[in-house]
């Protein structure tokens, strides 16, 4: 099936890269990055150029989020999986409970399952449905996931926090595009490589005055093990003077920098609009079509940030994947690996021009029914 399969030129896509991590790096900001010639790659983390570039991002992600007064952007090498180990190692006093909804968020919850001094507990559901979180009596951090990077699943709602807890939110996948109002969220985390246009390997943390004080806290008691390299006091001290603690990649910095500027143009309404179109736009696309349908049943919990398409058995989804992957024209639409679905799963990150996305359904629509 799709052996022969060429697509029409005037389908396929500017740009073939699709996938929901790592995703779209513009072209246009690794030839800015080209221009700085020998004086920005291979300089010190510690010199003006690089801490500049990391003083950007703090001040972009604050204008950006409209972060309220107090709040910090901790910068550091890592990644969102490495702060699973960091956040329950160093910010959780006794008691964490987790909202799961898909193999990230399951993740999480299993990292802190493992520290032996706190007690992790959990609220789940089946890979494809939707969840909302509430606050749970008892514990010190509520733990949930902005957007589902396996399944395409988004939270469509917020708990109010009482008392000294907590309300932590891994944002990788959907920051900056999913809607969230940080004055509400005391950890809000994310890798920059997928709507931030980045590498991954490195992490943003915005953390509520509340937050920060309790991982200084946490972090002066002697008697809790946690590794110098997750030692949270390390992590902010260093990000106060804008900088990171150990050495970063300074290409990671320059295009979540790049892509910062861009979207600061344009404002956070902007970009949660355009990724509401985009959805519309793929969403519509699979209501459409006989052979197609939406893996995410409730409206609510489907993503804006990444969409996941069910395809009819008898289209063999992979082998149209590699004819389109062979010919360089769409790469990363394939399946979560562990769902093991017959599937699309869809970048709509706002690095990705709305036109792609456009000729992608297209082309698509074109491969399938020239089979069926």
């Amino acid at each position: 099936m799709f052996e022969n399969y060429k697509a029409p030129q005037e389908l396929i896509p500017s740009d073939p890269r699709f996938g929901c991590g790592p995703s779209l790096i513009p072209m246009e900001y690794v030839e800015r990055l080209l221009k700085t010639g020998n004086h920005l790659l291979g300089t010190s983390h510690r010199k003006a150029p690089i801490k500049n570039l990391c003083k950007g991002i703090q001040e972009g992600l604050t204008k950006y989020f409209n972060l309220p007064e107090g709040y910090s952007v901790v910068l550091g090498n890592g990644g969102a999986t490495f702060l699973f180990d960091a956040i329950a190692l160093g910010m959780v006093k006794k008691k964490i409970h987790h909202f799961t909804c898909g193999e990230f968020s399951e993740k999480w919850y299993k990292s802190s399952d493992m520290v032996p001094w706190i007690e992790a507990s959990k609220t789940a559901v089946d890979f494809g449905k939707g969840i909302t979180p509430e606050f749970v009596e008892g514990v010190d951090m509520i733990a949930t996931t902005l957007n589902e990077t396996s399944t395409g699943v988004i939270v469509d709602q917020f708990p109010e926090m009482k008392g000294d807890c907590l309300l932590a939110v891994d944002a990788t996948s959907g920051g900056a595009q999913v809607a969230c109002d940080l004055s509400k969220v005391d950890l809000y985390f994310f890798s920059p490589q997928k709507v931030l246009a980045s590498e991954g390997g490195f992490y943003v943390a915005i953390m509520s005055p509340k937050a920060r004080e309790r991982a200084l806290e946490l972090a002066a008691d002697k008697s809790r093990y946690v590794p110098p390299i997750m030692n949270w006091k390390t992590a902010i001290d260093n990000s106060d003077k804008n900088q990171t603690y150990n050495t970063p990649s300074v290409t990671t910095l320059f295009f979540l920098n790049e892509q910062m500027k861009r979207m600061n143009e344009v404002g956070y309404e902007a970009v949660i609009a355009d990724g509401k179109r985009r959805a519309d736009l793929i969403y519509g696309w699979a209501n459409e079509k006989p052979y197609l349908s939406c893996f995410i049943e409730e409206e609510k919990y489907r993503s804006t940030a990444v969409a996941t398409i069910d395809v009819d058995d008898k289209v063999d989804v992979g082998a149209l994947l590699k004819n389109l992957g062979d010919a360089q024209q769409v790469y990363g639409i394939d399946a979560y690996r562990k769902l093991g679905r017959n599937q699309f799963r869809i970048s709509l990150f706002y690095n990705i021009s709305y036109e792609d996305l456009e000729k992608l359904t297209k082309l698509l629509s074109h491969a399938i029914e020239s089979e069926l």
